[in-house]
C-alpha cells in the first residue's frame, strides 16, 4: 500500500486512524491540521498541509514550515487543491478521512470534487459509518454480508443489474430526480454492480447489521 496517499480534510474527525506505515504518503488541508494536532496524530509522518490558512493561526509555523503549502486559488477547494498536489506527487490511489460531517454543504462540495477528479484518481473516502466511493461500469466487492449497501446516481445510471442484495435491480434505472437506491443490504459475501451509463456513487456500511431489515 505504499503507493497510496492518505489525506485528512476538515469534516468530522476520524475516531481512529489507519496505521501511517501503510502509505507512502499523508496529508491534511489545514482546517484537518486542527484535530490531527489534538488527537495526537504523528504530525512528524505529515508530507505536506495545504490550504488557503484561513482556519489556521500560524503559531505552528516554526515548527512545520516546511510542510505548509499555501494554496491561495478561492475557484477550488481545499480539498481540491490537495488532490492537485498529490496527483502532482504521483499518487492516484488516496484514502480519505473527513470528508462527511460537519457542514453538509462542505460534503456535497466534496463529492463533487471527488465527482471531478474520478477518472485521474481512485479515491475511497471513510467516516463512522460507511466508506464511499465511485465505481466503475463492472464492479464487485468480497466481504460485504450484513452489510448496508447504497447507491446514489450522480445525477443518473441506466440499465443497472445488482447481484447479492436484498433487493436486486435487473436493467433498472436509478435517478436523483426520481429512484435513487439507498438503504439496501448485502445477503451474501460478494455484491456485483453493472450498469451501461452514467455514474454511481457506492456506499458500504462499516457494520454488520440485522436483516432482514425493512427500511
Amino acid at each position: 500500500m505504499k503507493d497510496k496517499a492518505l489525506l485528512f480534510i476538515n469534516g468530522d474527525h476520524p475516531k481512529t486512524f489507519p496505521d501511517p506505515a501503510n502509505y507512502g504518503l499523508i496529508a491534511c488541508t489545514d482546517g484537518a491540521f486542527h484535530y490531527l494536532k489534538n488527537m495526537g496524530f504523528p504530525l512528524d509522518r505529515l508530507d505536506f498541509i495545504s490550504g488557503d490558512f484561513d482556519s489556521h493561526s500560524g503559531s505552528d509555523e516554526s515548527v512545520y514550515q516546511g510542510k505548509f503549502i499555501l494554496t491561495v486559488d478561492q475557484d477550488k477547494t481545499d480539498f481540491h487543491k490537495a488532490l492537485e498536489i498529490i496527483l502532482e506527487k504521483g499518487f492516484t490511489e488516496v484514502d480519505v478521512f473527513g470528508g462527511s460531517g460537519g457542514e453538509q454543504d462542505h460534503f456535497l462540495g466534496n463529492l463533487t470534487v471527488a465527482y471531478a477528479f474520478k477518472d485521474k484518481m481512485n479515491l475511497k473516502f471513510y467516516d463512522e459509518f460507511s466508506e464511499y466511493y465511485f465505481i466503475p461500469k463492472q464492479f464487485s466487492v468480497k466481504g460485504v454480508n450484513r452489510k448496508m449497501i447504497s447507491l446514489y446516481p450522480f445525477p443518473s445510471v441506466e440499465n443497472i443489474t445488482t447481484k447479492g442484495v436484498n433487493w436486486p435491480l435487473t436493467n433498472g434505472s436509478l435517478s436523483i430526480t426520481s429512484r435513487i437506491g439507498t438503504r439496501n443490504f448485502a445477503v451474501e459475501d460478494e455484491v456485483s454492480i453493472q450498469y451501461e451509463s452514467g455514474d454511481l456513487l457506492f456506499f458500504v456500511g462499516i457494520n454488520e447489521i440485522e436483516y432482514p431489515k425493512i427500511y
